[in-house]
């Protein structure tokens, strides 16, 4: 009832709201979507709302061709948020040099728009981490009109750096690295993790807890929700297959979905699915873009077991992802505590269980635990024996499904979720 109370009052309220972000819609997956659907939200909700990010380019590492030929561009629609795109370098191959030179990119390009806001006077300032080298600017412009600064952290930039060996993991470089870090992260007013053990990460690092928060992504439960599993052999996804798989509708689908980069982890997906070439009970879909698609799609080629979908529009998610039987989420190891993958809300909320690679302990495994199976990253042989045990027990499939599901309306729908975010924002904003 408090919360209820909470967001009658919020919506009366009004604040000027600058969101400062790398990634933004039209992206249909990772922190552009969640950026996007949180800024037209808040729209929606009647604040002002003005965005700084850059066109759309991810996870195909390229931009968009309606996004071509325009350095700066303004899009203006009632009642939706004033968005300005900025350019950017976009990398054909990110290695990680191109990747830096990207995020210093977009810094670069966006500083003189950001000093333009400054006259706009926001109430509050919200930036994405990442790119970390937008902390900087986002803290300048916010000190400058005034307003509260948040840091929201969907990805440990700088620590998943050193993992990933894009920076070296020890030396003058990493302590560097680590004390601009802390010293500009320690000068938000607000930092938010997508998850428990981010938020305990950035507490770790010196944050407050008073000022450390929990803001995870979420899913609209109302448009991602289970469809019978007894029909799911007329799912469309499986009928529109049938003529490239023979027998598909009857066959237990393993469905991989998402970017398909250097985090996730897929080089376990290729080998998996030869371990399973004689078993004519399973077949598994791979479904995204990326800058590792073209390698997956090479080492899976002439594979009668295994089909390749593009990334799919957003209306056509729900059938994506209840045509499936069972959820594979590989991540690589090197990351697998620093990020909190985006799409593993949905995968809940279909009501299908997740199959993860994640170590004991970590975020991911807690949340898949009792709603699918976790097991030790770039383990193939007990990733295999997880499947099998799944492939032969219907019931444990069910059980574990409708688990996932309740975990998802109970903790990750979007209103729930949002509805708290904004009283953070009104009371950080002295409106509460």
């Amino acid at each position: 009832m408090e919360l209820i109370r909470g967001a009658a009052a919020a919506r009366k309220a009004r604040l000027r709201i600058l969101i400062y972000g790398l990634n933004y819609a039209p992206e249909l997956t990772g922190i552009g979507k969640y950026t996007g659907e949180m800024a037209a939200w808040l729209a929606e909700r009647g604040h002002e709302v003005h965005v700084v990010t850059a066109p759309p380019y991810y996870p195909v590492w390229r931009i968009r061709d309606d996004y071509r030929g325009a350095w700066y561009r303004t899009e203006r629609v009632p009642g939706q948020p004033l968005v300005h795109r900025t350019p950017l370098y976009v990398p054909q191959r990110p290695t990680g040099i191109k990747r830096i030179v990207h995020l210093i990119s977009f810094m670069l390009g966006s500083f003189p728009v950001m000093l333009s806001e400054t006259f706009w006077q926001p109430e509050l300032v919200f930036t994405v981490e990442p790119t970390f080298f937008c902390a900087p600017l986002a803290l300048f412009v916010g000190r400058s009109a005034g307003a509260a600064c948040w840091l929201h952290v969907q990805d440990f930039e700088v620590d998943a750096a050193f993992e990933l060996g894009l920076l070296p993991a020890q030396g003058p470089i990493h302590d560097a690295a680590l004390r601009i870090e802390k010293f500009f992260t320690f000068a938000f007013d607000r930092v938010s993790g997508v998850s428990a053990r981010m938020v305990d990460r950035a507490r770790a690092k010196g944050i407050p807890n008073d000022r450390a928060v929990l803001f995870p992504n979420w899913v609209d439960v109302d448009a991602i929700y289970p469809l019978d599993p007894a029909a799911n052999r007329s799912n469309p996804f499986r009928r529109e297959l049938a003529s490239r798989v023979p027998g598909i509708e009857d066959k237990i689908i393993l469905l991989y979905s998402g970017n398909m980069g250097a985090k996730q982890g897929l080089e376990l997906l290729a080998p998996l699915a030869e371990s399973f070439a004689a078993d004519p009970r399973v077949h598994f879909i791979f479904c995204g873009d990326g800058v590792l698609r073209a390698r997956l799609e090479a080492l899976v080629s002439g594979r009668p077991n295994v089909t390749l979908l593009p990334l799919q529009p957003h209306d056509r998610l729900n059938d994506l992802l209840n045509a499936a039987d069972i959820h594979l989420l590989p991540q690589c190891a090197s990351a697998a505590d620093l990020v909190m993958p985006s799409r593993l809300s949905a995968m809940l909320s279909s009501g299908r269980p997740v199959i993860a690679t994640a170590h004991p302990g970590t975020q991911v495994a807690q949340v898949v635990e009792g709603r699918g199976l976790a097991i030790p990253t770039e383990d193939a042989s007990a990733l295999r024996a997880a499947i099998l045990l799944l492939v032969e027990d219907e019931e444990l499939r069910l059980r574990l499904g409708r688990a996932a599901r309740e975990y998802a309306v109970a903790h990750l729908g979007k209103q729930q979720v949002l509805d708290r975010f904004e009283l953070d924002l009104l009371a950080l904003a002295g409106r509460s």
